[in-house]
This record gives structure tokens, C-alpha cells and sequence, in this order.
């Protein structure tokens, strides 16, 4: 396995790295430095701008991440062919990314109510005040979690990388595409 697939590593994991990192640091940067303000109406709108600076980059990095995922399945299809337990880790990695995806969607919908509603009370970034409107306060509760469901999914596909890794090594190849083959053969003999 003399094959390298740097430039494709390099997009998905940096990707990866920044889509983490940044929802993380929004979460405890954005969202705390904004609650610090000492206007309740300037709150929101503080971290919210912040969140739409942030969201150009985060599309370059998720793409750089999908990119560098698919450059790396492609690569790697025969391994996800015949070695036993690439196919789940990778199924199961695919699902975790298509939950991030769908997560960091819908955080940036909710995040656009509470933008759009301009100079308005609350307590918090994902705090509402009594004075909040319904619509906003419903907004803020989701992103309350959303800020950190999306760290932990995007960390876990992180996990799962490592695991990935260590798949990769020769020593697991040759296990894991004997137990594949094995598989196979008692499939074939049972039927």
C-alpha cells in the first residue's frame, strides 16, 4: 500500500477540524462574548452577526471535508469492498455526517429568525428574555442545544476518523479482508 492520498486527507480532515472547531468556539466565544453586552437588545444581533461572518468559511470547510471524503472513499473502495468492518464504520461515519449537515442547516435557519428580527431582547444569545417575541424565544431554546449538538456529532466524526486510521493499518487490512474472505466462503457453503 505505497499509494498516498495526502491532498485528499488534508481537505478532510482540515475541513473536519474547522467545521469542529468553529462551531465550538462559537458556541463559548460567539455566544458568550455576545451575552456580555451590555445592551439585552444588542445581544443577539452581536452574536448573530458574528455567526453570519463565520458561515462563508464554514461552508468552505464542510465542502473541503465532503470533497476529501469522497476522494477518500474512492481510494479506498476496494478496502470498503473487502475488509471486513470498513463497510459500517464508513456507513455509520456517513450517517454521523449527514446528521451534521442537517444540524448545522437548521441551526443557520434558526439562526437567520433571530438575525432578522433585528434590535431585540434577550437575555442571552440562546437566552430569551420575558420581553422576547415567541417566534425568537422558540429560535433561541433550538440553538441552545444546536451549539452544542454540533461539536459533539462533528467530534464524534472525529472519533470515527481515528478508528478509520487504524483500519488503515497493513496488520488490520490483512485480519479484517481474512475475515471478510471467511465470511464469504461460509456464506457460499451454506447455501
Amino acid at each position: 500500500m505505497t499509494e498516498r492520498n495526502t491532498v485528499a486527507r488534508m481537505m478532510h480532515d482540515l475541513g473536519l477540524a474547522a467545521w469542529f472547531g468553529g462551531s465550538l468556539m462559537g458556541a463559548i466565544g460567539v455566544n458568550g462574548a455576545a451575552n456580555d453586552v451590555s445592551d439585552p437588545t444588542d445581544r443577539a444581533r452581536v452574536a448573530a452577526a458574528g455567526w453570519a461572518r463565520w458561515t462563508p468559511v464554514n461552508m468552505a470547510a464542510i465542502a473541503s471535508h465532503l470533497a476529501g471524503g469522497a476522494l477518500l472513499t474512492l481510494a479506498n473502495r476496494r478496502r470498503l469492498a473487502y475488509q471486513k468492518g470498513v463497510p459500517g464504520m464508513t456507513g455509520a461515519k456517513a450517517g454521523l455526517t449527514g446528521l451534521a449537515l442537517a444540524l448545522t442547516a437548521y441551526s443557520r435557519a434558526k439562526g437567520r429568525q433571530v438575525e432578522q428580527a433585528g434590535r431585540t431582547p434577550v437575555e442571552g444569545s440562546t437566552e430569551p428574555a420575558e420581553e422576547t417575541p415567541q417566534q425568537v424565544a422558540r429560535a433561541q431554546q433550538r440553538l441552545r442545544a444546536l451549539q452544542w449538538a454540533i461539536p459533539a456529532v462533528t467530534g464524534a466524526i472525529e472519533v470515527m476518523n481515528s478508528y478509520a486510521g487504524e483500519q488503515q493499518r497493513p496488520s488490520q487490512q490483512m485480519r479484517g479482508m481474512l475475515a471478510r474472505a471467511g465470511q464469504v466462503l461460509r456464506m457460499r457453503a451454506a447455501t
